[in-house]
């Protein structure tokens, strides 16, 4: 931040005055970037003890390696003012004749809203600490079933289907004068509550569910609200700022789940599934502390009416369901909602890799440090070699590739992998590996359908009603695969239809081919290349 003396309009600043003041003028850039660019502002300078005075124009010169402001034009001449310039998001710092330099992560200059980005959004990666912990619980200490395991995991990610929802909310119905504020302080509070809740007296399955649901909640909540920070402050910039800041948003993410990774299995086989709980309940007050650092003007009591908010809610529905009714909109949705609905064994496999094979915490801490590396190869597979072949191809080849590798989960429940001189837990490393990278090569191309199907003017709420089907898609898939694991007898320590269902799941997984040509309604053009380098952790 640089100080500026003198009078504005004034041949030179000066700090010789009768009156001085210090005024705090905050500087919105329209426009603007670090390398000598000049960007538009709007400067405000009140309570200036006595002088009467209001600068409304005023132009800000950035400079790499420190901020340089200066006031150059004004309605009327003020002297003896010590003003302090800061401008937004560019983590300007200083004082006079100082001249820090300017932070910068990933190419993103840093400022306390930047920070707040890259915190909420390495909580999304972290709270992935709590993962094989849910899993251990519900079958160790709730010995539950593999079908209620998949049912309960299920039904708490809820709050991942109303998307739309909490971001009506946050832009409708402001709290304590906040739109964003307020609604993050609100979800790290959350989320707090439900972990903790863990940590110490649920015991039922049905209070686990609620617990659960309120830590989907939390993130899913605070993933809608710092996504709309994150577009606010991209809106304007180049290509490359933009990027820029989506690459700091997703990097954040990655090591948040490489972190959870590398501890989730040690931390429950050395303290147990409740001591990984109760430091999970930590991570969403980062959320709550970030709140502190988004820069938000309170709203007027008078922008807040329940005849507003109805309006506007019955409005939002409205565009949501006229945009829907087009074909080359629903006809390729429709095709990736049934892509991500057919039945999934996850759960019978981990009770088979825990129970039958004995497969350790620990081990399996491994096996998602593993997972973690390999969804970032997927990402650079993708993102340096495949991301300009056709949508269609790409389905058709990743759901031929998924069924033919996801088989060799066959060869391990028929115990072959023993014949052919292949460990379990190499054969589970290898396998997981493989398929990690198959899958997010698979997931990426649903993101770019997603941003080539959403409308011009109604992008930011088509695009987060499509993520919410593609959810429900993924929660149908859990229902699916929880019935036909109940329906053929599967249990936490019966495993011979095992083969049988996995089977299923893997020839199943090959009927969204008969609708692939739903693909060909999407107008294509609609993306330029398809780069998705910030869309891998948006659904």
């Amino acid at each position: 931040m640089r100080v500026v003396r003198g009078g504005i309009g004034s041949t030179r600043a000066r700090a010789v005055a009768r009156e001085k003041a210090r005024v705090a003028a905050r500087v919105s850039a329209a426009s603007g970037r670090v390398g000598g660019v000049e960007a538009s502002a709007v400067v405000a300078l009140d309570g200036l003890g006595g002088a009467c005075a209001r600068v409304r124009r005023a132009r800000v010169a950035v400079r790499r390696g420190g901020t340089r402001a200066r006031v150059v034009e004004g309605e009327r001449e003020v002297e003896g003012v010590e003003i302090e310039v800061g401008v937004d998001g560019m983590g300007a710092s200083g004082r006079d004749g100082g001249g820090g330099s300017t932070k910068t992560l990933f190419g993103v200059p840093m400022s306390p809203e930047v920070y707040a980005i890259a915190l909420v959004y390495f909580v999304q990666g972290v709270i992935g600490l709590s993962r094989l912990a849910k899993d251990f619980y519900l079958k160790d200490e709730l010995h539950l079933d593999p079908s209620e395991t998949a049912l309960i995991l299920s039904v708490s990610q809820a709050p991942w289907l109303v998307k739309p929802l909490w971001g009506f909310l946050s832009d409708s119905v402001p709290v304590f004068g906040y739109r964003r504020k307020s609604y993050l302080l609100l979800c790290g509070a959350l989320g707090c509550l439900g972990w903790s809740s863990m940590a110490t007296w649920v015991d039922s399955p049905e209070t686990a569910l609620v617990a659960f649901t309120l830590g989907s909640l939390s993130i899913a909540f605070s993933d809608v609200l710092i996504d709309s920070i994150v577009v606010a402050k991209a809106r304007g910039e180049e290509q490359g700022v933009s990027g820029s800041l989506q690459s700091l948003c997703w990097a954040f993410v990655a090591i948040g789940s490489i972190v959870s990774s590398y501890f989730s299995g040690s931390l429950i086989e050395s303290y147990g599934t409740r001591f990984v709980f109760g430091a999970t309940a930590m991570f969403p007050l980062l959320i709550a502390g970030a709140s502190t650092l988004v820069q938000e003007k309170p709203v007027p009591s008078t922008a807040f009416s329940r005849e507003g908010v109805l309006g506007d809610f019955k409005a939002m529905t409205s565009k949501i369901f006229h945009v829907a009714r087009q074909r080359e909109i629903w006809a390729p949705a429709f095709f990736v909602f049934l892509y991500q609905a057919t039945p999934s064994a996850g759960s019978a496999m981990f009770y088979f890799n825990t129970n039958e094979l004995g497969f350790s915490p620990e081990f399996l801490g491994r096996v998602s440090l593993l997972r973690a590396f390999a969804a970032l190869a997927g990402v650079a597979l993708y993102n340096g070699y495949l991301k300009r072949v056709p949508l269609k191809k790409m389905f058709f080849w990743g759901t031929i590739l998924g069924t033919a590798l996801g088989s060799t989960q066959l060869l391990l429940i028929s115990r072959m992998n023993l014949e052919l001189g292949i460990s379990d837990k190499m054969f589970a490393l290898t396998d997981t590996a493989v398929l990690t990278v198959l899958g997010e090569v698979s997931f990426l191309p649903v993101l770019v359908l997603a941003a080539k199907l959403c409308p011009e003017g109604v992008e930011a709420t088509f695009f987060a009603a499509l993520m919410s089907l593609f959810n429900a898609g993924g929660m149908t898939s859990e229902f699916l695969g929880a019935g036909l694991t109940k329906s053929l007898g599967v249990t936490a320590d019966n495993f011979d239809n095992l083969f049988l269902l996995v089977s299923i799941c893997l020839l199943t997984g090959l009927l969204p081919l008969a609708a692939i040509n739903l693909v060909d309604e999407v107008k294509e053009g609609a993306v330029e290349g398809g780069d998705l380098e910030s869309g891998s952790k948006k659904a």
